[in-house]
């Protein structure tokens, strides 16, 4: 049996995966879903002192925590950059990395290095409303999601940190070359800020791509469909 840890991505918490993690425990995995410090149930801890550091901390104390070996760590969209940095920190105790539909950084590189200049500048004028501190949710049609499922997501999202966006992630690019790698792309429709990313694991060596005919929030709007992609990475 394995170890699952799920983190969320961006405006999210571990609620978001309310539907996956029965699914995995049922099969007689362990599973976790951890959530990031200023946001879902821990928005009250939002303030300018949230890093990037904090939310790669978050992920390494929820493994630590729950005494969690040879992971199957799956990071969605923002989480990312968090999975591949800690994967870089913990090694072998890291046995796969999904990335679903996900930012897949180079090492150097910020989540907004991946977007386009119209999205950063439309980003940073966001912002600017909160004082620097936080990024607003968009609405979750942006995810592919309609009806009570969006209603669901809108009711839930919180502002993210907005010190994350611009900070860079340093990891050993070889180092985490040697962690099995699978992205998961989700494709209708294709949320253009993970446009990079595709591009990336279909040009590079050593990913295993698997396309889901979802939008951006799978483990909302076809858990099982997700599940039993992740569920095809375990033991």
């Amino acid at each position: 049996m394995s170890d699952f840890l799920l983190v969320h991505g961006a405006w999210h918490g571990a609620w978001c995966w309310r539907d996956v993690l029965p699914r995995l425990r049922h099969a007689g995995h362990t599973a976790h879903a951890v959530t990031l410090t200023g946001v879902g149930e821990r928005a009250h801890l939002l303030s300018p002192a949230v890093t990037l550091q904090t939310h790669i901390d978050d992920v390494i104390g929820a493994i630590e925590a729950e005494e969690l070996q040879d992971v199957i760590l799956v990071g969605h969209s923002y989480a990312g950059l968090l999975i591949t940095a800690v994967a870089d920190r913990l090694g072998d105790r890291i046995q796969t990395l999904v990335y679903v539909d996900a930012v897949v950084p180079a090492p150097g590189e910020s989540w907004s290095s991946t977007h386009t200049p119209e999205t950063v500048a439309g980003r940073l004028d966001t912002v600017r409303a909160t004082g620097g501190l936080s990024l607003p949710p968009p609405d979750a049609s942006v995810f592919g999601l309609a009806g009570e499922a969006r209603d669901w997501v809108n009711r839930r999202q919180t502002p993210h940190p907005f010190a994350v966006y611009q900070a860079p992630v340093e990891f050993d690019a070889l180092r985490v070359g040697r962690r099995r790698r699978v992205f998961i792309d989700c494709t209708q429709p294709a949320l253009a800020t993970i446009a990079e990313s595709r591009r990336r694991v279909q040009r590079e060596p050593g990913w295993q791509v698997l396309e889901l005919a979802t939008g951006h929030d799978p483990m909302v709007s076809t858990p099982a469909a997700l599940s039993e992609l992740l569920l095809a990475q375990a033991d």
